[in-house]
């Protein structure tokens, strides 16, 4: 921070989560630390804001991971769904798209955020969830 505020330039992405904004049962340690990290995002955005350093934080939805891969092998396995119906069915009560983000996606919106055109973007916390934050 001291050299970007030096620079009059900098940027800062965080990845959070949806549950950063919205809670769930049975994750509240998920849920607490995602909270914590789009409050920082917000206070480090105001102590940087005169300074041209940006700081904003990704509320990423479910993304394709190894980890979700898990959970749909094992949704498959206890349904006997086919693979698409599977994911659908898993996102349906938050997804509305029933599709994941997918890692290029991030990538994209984080490049959009370090660009110039962003200059004036801070302590944001911008889901990339398919819908789940508008329900």
């Amino acid at each position: 921070m001291p050299g970007m505020k030096q620079r009059n330039w900098g940027r800062i992405v965080n990845n959070a989560s949806s549950f950063g904004l919205f809670g769930t049962k049975n994750r509240v340690d998920y849920v607490a630390t995602k909270t914590g990290l789009v409050g920082l995002t917000r206070g480090v955005a105001l102590e940087a804001a005169e300074f041209g350093v940006t700081c904003n934080a990704i509320c990423l939805g479910w993304t394709l991971t190894p980890h979700q891969e898990g959970n749909i092998a094992r949704h498959i396995a206890s349904t006997g769904l086919e693979r698409d119906e599977a994911i659908a069915d898993l996102m349906e009560a938050r997804q509305p798209s029933k599709r994941f983000v997918y890692p290029e996606q991030i990538g994209a919106l984080t490049v959009f955020l370090y660009s110039d055109a962003a200059q004036e973007i801070t302590g944001t916390a911008i889901p990339i969830d398919g819908g789940w934050a508008a329900q």
